[in-house]
């Protein structure tokens, strides 16, 4: 599988989208280098603006240009465009639904070395709770593209998060459909519901598994909000446990979308496999993802676990 940066991908949907909309405009917080925004103000310097360290700025302003008639991308890291600006978010942005796409890169625990105040493993809670906004995780980039284009296509505001390191494109992927979770690989005995880079950690969790005579069906629910209600309780009534996985804290994220809506539509035992109210460290990628329980042998692990409860 080619493994691809889904933020190289993101840097040249913006080029694409801009040459056939000149009311597409692009905003960064200092960090366009590692947003890739820096190639669409290389290519439109007029329609880009770089807000330097002042992420709240950055946020009000894409809510003026949205109210002046402009389509606008908005990004930094995950961490600063969530936990800083806030404020802005809600109450420039969603409160007045305004056509903002903000999408983050350096997603979750995997942004490395940099460590836990780079780390955004709580940027799904703070903004889930938000009236109006819609949250993606994208599991590869190809994935990436597609809900770029979505979000692009679909009038509002948008949160498109995104991973710092490069991940695998998946095999027999669905086209993306805005708020349609979808199988990629059918089992009887589990369900093991994903997100992000979580879905191919996943995929090998089922075939660890089926080697130990378990099977396995894995989703993707790329999105969170809003998630696929029907998808996730017929998910629930075909096979009674449900493992959720996400790299993300369990409190907020995908596992409390799962289990909310599953405690009115049908109740079912769920095991969680994400970050457990603790802080993010430094570290390589593969090693944080090991220390914190996120790889497939985990995952295999606590499902065959899971199961035998």
């Amino acid at each position: 599988m080619d493994k691809l940066y889904a933020r190289d991908i993101y840097g040249k949907t913006l080029i694409e989208l801009g040459k056939k909309d000149p009311d597409l405009v692009v905003l960064d917080a200092d960090l366009s280098g590692s947003t890739r925004t820096a190639r669409f103000g290389k290519e439109f310097p007029e329609r880009f603006f770089n807000f330097g360290v002042a992420e709240q700025n950055m946020m009000a302003t894409a809510a003026g240009l949205a109210r002046c008639g402009k389509t606008v991308f908005a990004s930094t890291f995950a961490m600063f465009a969530t936990a800083r600006a806030v404020d802005q978010v809600r109450n420039t942005i969603c409160y007045n639904d305004l056509d903002v796409k903000i999408v983050a890169t350096h997603g979750g625990i995997t942004v490395g070395e940099d460590g836990a105040s780079h780390q955004a493993i709580e940027d799904i809670n703070l903004f889930r709770a938000i009236p109006k906004i819609k949250i993606i995780i994208p599991a590869d980039a190809p994935e990436a593209k597609e809900a770029i284009v979505a979000a692009y296509k679909t009038p509002g505001p948008f949160y498109i998060r995104l991973g710092r390191s490069k991940v695998p494109s998946l095999e027999k992927r669905k086209k993306f459909a805005l708020g349609k979770g979808y199988t990629l690989r059918k089992g009887k005995d589990v369900a093991i519901v994903s997100c992000g880079i979580m879905v191919k950690e996943s995929l090998q969790a089922a075939n660890i598994l089926e080697k130990q005579g378990v099977s396995a069906t894995v989703a993707n629910i790329h999105t969170i909000k809003p998630a696929d209600q029907d998808f996730i309780v017929n998910l629930a009534k075909a096979h009674k446990k449900i493992v959720v996985c996400e790299e993300h804290q369990t409190i907020g994220g995908l596992y409390s979308t799962v289990a909310e809506l599953l405690s009115n539509k049908y109740p079912v035992k769920i095991e969680k496999i994400g970050i457990n109210d603790v802080f993010g460290q430094s570290g390589s990628p593969d090693k944080l993802l090991e220390y914190y329980g996120l790889t497939a042998d985990n995952i295999a692990e606590k499902t065959k676990k899971f199961l035998s409860q």
